[in-house]
């Protein structure tokens, strides 16, 4: 039984219940749940601490690391999920693609994927290939008990623009340009890297996890157009590998307002919204049957407590009509956020949205 399945005559599973899913299932809750993207990170000490001295990467292989820090926000926020710490490059470096995380400059790939011929460096993922994550999954889930356990991947898209480019763009322009100029082969790479994306994905579902979120986090560059026709197949394909697992499926990207009825369509349980539309906007472009997730702007959190409790109102407001809705912020925890104003604002959450 999965972590989302609940058979008639069978004890549901611990997380089942859990105001998160029952938000991401569109079912009545006690309050409005609350996880943040990157709240396993660079803005609590403790984590710091812990990841002091060692490589991303290699923190990321390492059982005992991940779960010491994918608990820490949800022993000091009191948040309603767990994120699993990792990275999207993580299932690309496990298959033997020569890439590394450089402080400051993001995933580097020392041979850029251009060719035909470059496919072939894209293997199929096993278990085998991580086993550090099915360990540390089991660690975690051990330890949350009925708090869900997020799991994640970075979408076909995303990771096919590191690959292409060899490393962070803000242009895109060698992507944009095997996506155009060759769609055959851009195409059959976006095709290898779904199945890569689902295998890992099936990894930490089979492991644990409740839940599992694809990040697309660069889809914002792509005209809605280009999205469908070049990207969509994809991550539909993403989705439907893992569908039989009964866990929801979150979808989110940046700056994707355009795309958003495009990214439900695709097979997402749950979309995430950044802070650009308002949910009630949001539920518009995206239609009936999803969940939504968000939105608040993380550049609020460091414009001081009134200030974040209205706009975390707005963003509740905004969302009073939705089917289902998960509190987040419109992208990733800052690295000089306050980690007391996260705890604050879960606290604003719960008490405003309880019902």
């Amino acid at each position: 039984m999965t972590a989302n399945d609940a058979p008639s005559g069978k004890q549901p599973t611990a997380t089942y219940d859990s105001a998160f899913l029952k938000a991401c299932r569109r079912e009545p809750v006690p309050h409005t749940p609350v996880w943040f993207m990157r709240q396993a990170g660079r803005s609590l000490p403790e984590y710091r601490k812990v990841r002091e001295g060692i490589p991303m990467l290699e923190s990321c292989a390492r059982p005992e690391l991940v779960t010491e820090i994918t608990l820490q926000p949800v022993r000091r926020h009191g948040v309603d999920a767990a994120i699993y710490y990792s990275d999207i490059v993580v299932p690309l470096k496990a298959i033997g693609v020569d890439l590394d995380i450089k402080p400051g400059v993001g995933p580097v790939v020392e041979q850029p994927i251009r060719t035909r011929a470059d496919l072939a460096r894209l293997r199929d993922l096993t278990p085998e290939d991580v086993p550090y994550v099915t360990e540390a999954i089991g660690m975690l889930t051990r330890e949350l008990g009925a708090t869900p356990l997020i799991g994640f991947a970075g979408a076909p898209f995303t990771l096919a623009s590191y690959l292409v480019e060899g490393g962070p763009s803000r242009t895109y322009e060698n992507a944009k340009a095997m996506m155009y100029g060759d769609p055959q082969l851009w195409a059959d790479l976006l095709d290898r890297l779904a199945d890569i994306t689902a295998a890992f994905l099936k990894v930490q579902i089979e492991a644990g996890a409740s839940a599992v979120q694809l990040f697309d986090s660069w889809a914002g560059a792509l005209a809605p157009a280009d999205y469908r026709r070049s990207v969509l197949p994809a991550s539909a394909k993403v989705f439907d590998a893992v569908a039989d697992y009964g866990v929801p499926r979150i979808h989110f990207g940046v700056g994707t307002g355009e795309l958003l009825g495009l990214m439900g369509e695709a097979g997402a349980d749950v979309v995430g919204v950044d802070w650009r539309v308002p949910l009630d906007e949001a539920v518009r472009r995206v239609g009936p049957g999803k969940a939504l997730q968000g939105n608040l702007d993380p550049t609020v959190l460091f414009a001081g407590k009134d200030v974040v409790e209205a706009k975390a109102q707005e963003v509740l407001d905004a969302a009073a009509g939705l089917e289902g809705h998960v509190f987040n912020l419109g992208h990733g925890v800052m690295p000089k956020t306050d980690p007391d104003a996260l705890t604050r604002l879960v606290e604003y959450v719960h008490g405003a949205s309880a019902r």
